[in-house]
């Protein structure tokens, strides 16, 4: 069975697409399926329409929608993480700067779960 993974982003560009270094002020999100053998199912990529972006809510919200296991970021805040916690989605620390960079490191099982929040002044990059 696939897994959905959902990664924060500054571009478009699949694969080499830049991680943000906010969650909740990423551009845009990449959201990926993935076999259990690391095989990529697909990619496609999606905009934040967060509050941030004049849509409405919060990113860690809205990106429920696209129903995802695991979230990989840098870093996300106390309420993103009691979000996810709440609907049974893992959040990991990403390790590397693009997509493809993250993908490998999850593939090798090199992220750890993120059990803290960032202070929104001091971003945990």
């Amino acid at each position: 069975m696939a897994k959905k993974i959902i990664i924060p982003v500054e571009n478009q560009n699949g694969l080499e697409a830049k991680l943000a270094g906010h969650f909740g002020r990423a551009p845009y999100f990449a959201v990926i399926e993935m076999e259990e053998n690391g095989e990529l199912v697909s990619l496609k990529t999606v905009a934040n329409f967060d509050e941030h972006f004049g849509g409405r809510g919060h990113a860690h919200d809205n990106i429920l929608s696209e129903k995802p296991d695991i979230i990989i970021v840098y870093g996300m805040g106390p309420r993103g993480l009691a979000s996810m916690a709440e609907a049974g989605v893992l959040v990991l620390k990403a390790q590397g700067n693009t997509v493809q960079e993250v993908l490998a490191a999850f593939r090798e099982n090199k992220l750890e779960v993120i059990a803290e929040g960032c202070d929104h002044g001091h971003h945990c990059h």
